[in-house]
Order: structure tokens, then C-alpha cells, then sequence
């Protein structure tokens, strides 16, 4: 396949739905910092714009290369996990960053997509008949767990959990029974004890007055609380744009990131969240549809388990700070403020636009094994 026929396989419809909720996020950012596009907005479009650049360049680069690059991606991903174990920064009581040269990188996030790549890689070289194995869950099962336990470590819950759940529904799309599947949650339910000893105390306390809020007001329960004053007077079509009093009061916390939800809630009130829930599910929805036509399994993998990391990323940040869950730090994708959230997640999307590109190729289980 040229690169031309690549080029005018581009998804143009896959293109415009990841640009209109960044769209939102910079109109969102701009208001959080007062009706300025500065400090966050100009920030946000550069690091959008530098997505889309890798977003492409991944696309159209020859699938059998994703495959045969799998396993090292996600060795990188996990070589930086340890770097941040050893030399990493630690802020706001976490310890989550590397410096790469002039880059400040969150490998959690890099591990999110190179999770997704790796047991897609692995999945693509089982038969049908080798999956039905108990032992075939192992070496998936060491790719899910191990990540887990370093980020929880950092630590990081929201982003442990969502590589957790992830692999798991990953392992569900590959075929593995469910029963199995309920033997390993079964065990994680077991380790929850051992994962205690890893949280932090604020972590701790968090999970503690997730049901009663109330109980610390000023404390632990003081995000949350604050999140639902936002949600309540946003009402049915909010207090209109640049219009919110418990953002641009400061009484809502990290409202460029973790609680930027709130804030458009509060500003566009019912109406704005549902709008942007519809707009996620249509990108959902036109992902899992591009997924699904992909012949080979490699190509499938990928582009359900990046619909799956999407789907998590917007289900945990939402309910979290609609109090339905702790609080536990995951962003809303392309709304937050971030960097290596944003150029993960647009890797990530780039290897569904490569995949969905390459939909009509057929993989073999060895990786030399490739014809249109």
C-alpha cells in the first residue's frame, strides 16, 4: 500500500470528533483562567497541534511495523515506570514525572496505550484453540499487573485501576472466558488488602468519606463537595460562559484539570453535559464501528482497547466528580489540561486511524506473514 492510498484512507470523520471536545477544552481552559488565553489554553492548542501531527504520522506508518514494535513500546513504557521509582519528580504529594531531555513525561499515561498495544499483540498470536488454555491468561495477566502495582506505588489509584480494568476488558474481547475472567477479579478482590498498604494517607481518607462527604468539609471531602455546589447551580443551561462563580471564585479546586467537568456543568449547565456526552459517544460509537471492520485481529485489538481507554478516562473522571466514585486524579480526555495525557491519547487514536487504514490487510500470526 502506498502512501498515498494511506493518506486517502484517513478517517476525516474520526478527525473532526477528537477536534471538537478539544475545541471545548480550549474554550473551557480560556474561561478557568479568567477570559485569558494564558497560562493553559495557548498551552493546550500547541500540545493539540503536536498530537495531531504524531496522530498522523502514526496512521500512516505500515501497520506490520506497530506489530513487530509492540513489545519494546511497552518496554519503553515500563522502563520509564521503574525511572520514575528511582529518579522521578514528585508533586502534590505524588511522585509520577521523568525528565526526557527538555520533556517532563507521566509514563502511567504512556503505559495506558502501550498496555493496549502489547495485548493486542499478544491476542493476535493466539489460535482460537490455544485461547481456551488457563495458562495462556498468565503472561497477559504479568502485562496487566505488573504496571498496576508501580503506578499504584507513585501513587497514582485512578490510573492503576484504569490499566486494571482496561486489560480485563481486553482479555474479554480476545475470547477468554468469562468464568475466568472471574477467577482473576476474585484474586484482585484478595490483593485489595495488600494494594492498602500502598496508598497514601489522603488516598485513604479519600476512600474513607467517599460516602459521607460531609464528614470533612474541609478536609477530604472539601473537592467533592464543592464539585456538587458547581453542579447544582449550573442548573438546567448554566450560568453562561465566563459566567461561573465556584470556578472563577477559586472555591472549585484543579478546575483546569480533574474538575474541568464541573466546570463547564456549571457554565452550561444539564444542557452543556449532556451535549458533551453525546458528542463522546458519537466518537465512541464511529471508533468501535472503524474497530470492528478491521479483518486482522491485531487491528481490532487496538482499536477496541483504545475505545475502551477513552470510555474509562470519561466514565472515572465524570464520576468522580459527580461524587459517584472517590476521587481519585484521571482527566477528562481532551478537555483537561495535560500533556502527556493529551499526546498519549492521540497516539492512541492514531493507531486506530492506522489500523482502520489498514483494515483490509490480512495478518498472519507471524509477523512476516502480511498481504493486502
Amino acid at each position: 500500500m502506498s502512501l498515498w492510498d494511506r493518506v486517502s484512507q484517513i478517517n476525516l470523520v474520526l478527525i473532526i470528533l477528537i477536534c471538537l471536545p478539544a475545541l471545548i477544552g480550549f474554550a473551557m481552559l480560556y474561561s478557568a483562567a479568567g477570559g485569558e488565553m494564558e497560562p493553559w489554553a495557548t498551552r493546550q492548542i500547541i500540545r493539540f497541534g503536536f498530537g495531531l501531527g504524531i496522530m498522523f504520522v502514526v496512521a500512516l506508518v505500515d501497520i506490520r511495523f506497530w506489530l513487530k514494535s509492540a513489545y519494546f513500546i511497552y518496554a519503553g513504557a515500563f522502563l520509564l515506570l521503574i525511572g520514575v521509582e528511582l529518579i522521578g519528580d514528585a508533586a502534590m504529594g505524588a511522585q509520577r514525572w521523568v525528565e526526557v531531555g527538555p520533556l517532563q513525561l507521566q509514563p502511567s499515561e504512556l503505559m495506558k496505550v502501550a498496555l493496549v498495544i502489547a495485548l493486542a499483540r499478544y491476542f493476535h498470536s493466539v489460535s482460537t484453540e490455544d485461547i481456551k488454555r488457563i495458562l495462556i491468561l498468565i503472561p497477559p495477566l504479568i502485562l496487566i499487573l505488573v504496571p498496576a502495582v508501580l503506578v499504584l506505588r507513585q501513587p497514582d489509584l485512578g490510573t492503576s485501576a484504569l490499566l486494571v480494568i482496561s486489560g480485563t476488558v481486553m482479555l474479554f474481547l480476545a475470547g477468554i472466558r468469562v468464568w475466568k475472567l472471574g477467577v482473576a477479579f476474585a484474586g484482585l478482590l484478595g490483593a485489595i488488602p495488600v494494594a492498602w498498604q500502598f496508598l497514601r494517607e489522603y488516598q485513604k481518607t479519600r476512600i474513607l468519606t467517599f460516602i459521607n462527604p460531609e464528614s470533612d468539609p474541609l478536609g477530604a471531602g472539601y473537592h467533592i463537595l464543592q464539585s456538587k455546589i458547581a453542579f447544582g447551580s449550573g442548573g438546567l443551561f448554566g450560568k453562561g460562559f465566563l459566567g461561573g462563580t465556584q470556578g472563577h471564585l477559586n472555591f472549585l479546586p484543579e478546575k483546569q484539570t480533574d474538575f474541568i467537568f464541573t466546570m463547564l456543568a456549571e457554565e452550561f449547565g444539564l444542557a452543556g453535559g449532556i451535549a458533551l456526552l453525546l458528542l463522546y459517544f458519537i466518537l465512541m460509537a464511529h471508533g468501535t464501528v472503524l474497530s470492528l471492520r478491521c479483518n486482522s485481529q491485531f487491528g481490532r485489538m487496538i482499536g477496541m482497547g483504545i475505545v475502551t481507554t477513552f470510555f474509562l478516562y470519561v466514565f472515572i473522571n465524570m464520576a468522580m466528580v459527580m461524587g459517584l466514585v472517590p476521587v481519585v486524579g484521571v482527566p477528562l480526555p481532551l478537555i483537561s489540561y495535560g500533556g502527556s495525557a493529551m499526546l498519549t491519547l492521540m497516539f492512541g487514536f492514531g493507531l486506530m486511524l492506522n489500523a482502520h487504514i489498514h483494515r483490509h490487510v490480512q495478518i498472519g500470526r507471524r509477523i512476516n506473514n502480511l498481504r493486502s
